[in-house]
């Protein structure tokens, strides 16, 4: 018998994975399935950035890279940032990572531990809360309420933090429920911050262009006095239909009396994925240099759709459903249909052929909650609609 570490026995999964994974699977026995469970834009990579990873590859690029990235593409995230934030960072900060997980992965494994305490958001990405379980540190939830458009408040965070507390993660606009987090609120938590100087904070920024109804993104990195122990988590899955890319990047402090995390994560970055692969690295920098119409347009597809699935699901009786103003995914509330969500879910996809997922796969918070991807055709989401409606109507 072999014997692993307890750690692995904590380690939780996404289940979007595996609810794309039973989906696939209904296809292949030729039922007509709807997927609004999966968080991948449904567009191509532009071209431009097909065609830079491709003549990166003729030109041969096909070796090993920097652990921390290539120069050049650390300094088009520089670009990028200076461009969306107003905030000039070093490329000696920023580390080309293969996809956004690896940040979540480094930030928790750094600073969580038994005996010490993380924050994360609550209904939130599963990741979260998952990575902190298997460090042994204990997870607390930050809760994110349907009362206060699925944003945070400062007041309650602040209110969690104990000296035991290591590492604050945010994330807005956010996963899975649509939330912005305006700048108010935000200032408010970076100044009760103050008393909390051996906190430190993860920013989950994925789907920072992603805002809707003149709503706007606001990057921790605005505010300097949190900057020597900030962990910005960014990439190019969302903005640019890259998720098989597997590209993100992430912007590190790296003060010496706050640790040094940069060459902590670096090193790390040496023992385990050693570096990310060429070829994407140049399309990364042909996604951020390059012409932006494709995510304009991508963007103005999801305002649409955001529209069609908040009417839609709002006319459904039983149902609810607040207007997201960020990302790409809705979080309708069904208490009154009576359901619990994840069996709902499942009787959706097995039953109604739509794809979706349980609230509580986010969070111990997001019991009475589903979610919708709108990351699917206009055609797609109405049929989704329909069966959702009709599968209630008659149970």
């Amino acid at each position: 018998m072999l014997h692993t570490i307890a750690a692995f026995d904590r380690l939780g999964e996404e289940n979007a994975f595996a609810v794309l994974a039973r989906a696939t699977a209904l296809l292949h026995e030729g039922r007509d399935i709807v997927n609004l469970g999966i968080g991948q834009p449904d567009f191509r990579t532009p071209e431009h950035i097909v065609d830079a990873a491709i003549k990166a590859l003729r030109d041969g690029h096909h070796g090993y890279t920097p652990a921390n990235g290539l120069l050049a593409t650390r300094e088009a995230v520089v670009r990028r940032t200076l461009a969306t934030t107003g905030v000039e960072v070093s490329p000696e900060n920023i580390m080309i990572m293969p996809g956004g997980k690896p940040t979540m992965f480094a930030a928790i494994l750094m600073f969580g531990e038994p005996g010490a305490e993380i924050l994360y958001p609550d209904p939130g990405f599963p990741i979260y809360r998952s990575m902190i379980e298997f460090t042994g540190a204990t997870p607390v939830p930050v809760p994110m309420r349907e009362a206060n458009g699925f944003a945070f408040s400062a007041e309650e965070t602040l209110s969690l933090i104990t000296p035991r507390t290591r590492l604050l993660i945010l994330n807005s606009p956010a996963n899975p429920t649509g939330g912005v987090t305006p700048r108010v609120e935000i200032a408010k938590l970076v100044k009760g911050l103050e008393a909390h100087p051996h906190v430190a904070i993860m920013s989950d920024e994925i789907y920072d262009v992603m805002t809707y109804d003149g709503e706007s993104h606001t990057s921790l990195l605005t505010f300097p006095e949190i900057r020597d122990r900030l962990i910005i988590l960014n990439g190019w899955s969302k903005t640019w239909a890259m998720t098989g890319w597997r590209m993100g990047w992430s912007i590190w402090p790296n003060a010496a009396e706050t640790g040094q995390l940069y060459d902590k994560v670096r090193k790390l970055a040496v023992n385990c994925w050693s570096c990310v692969n060429a070829p994407s690295q140049f399309a990364g920098i042909a996604a951020i240099d390059g012409p932006q119409d494709d995510v304009d347009k991508m963007m103005r597809a999801f305002d649409n759709r955001r529209r069609i699935v908040v009417e839609g699901l709002n006319a459904i009786p039983g149902v609810s459903c607040i207007t997201p103003k960020g990302a790409f995914y809705a979080f309708p509330n069904i208490t009154q249909t009576g359901w619990k969500a994840k069996k709902l879910a499942s009787a959706l996809l097995e039953e109604a052929g739509v794809a979706l997922i349980g609230g509580p796969d986010f969070g111990i918070l997001g019991e009475g909650y589903i979610r919708l991807s709108y990351a699917n055709s206009e055609e797609n989401i109405l049929r989704a609609l329909e069966r959702i409606e009709a599968f209630l109507a008659k149970t």
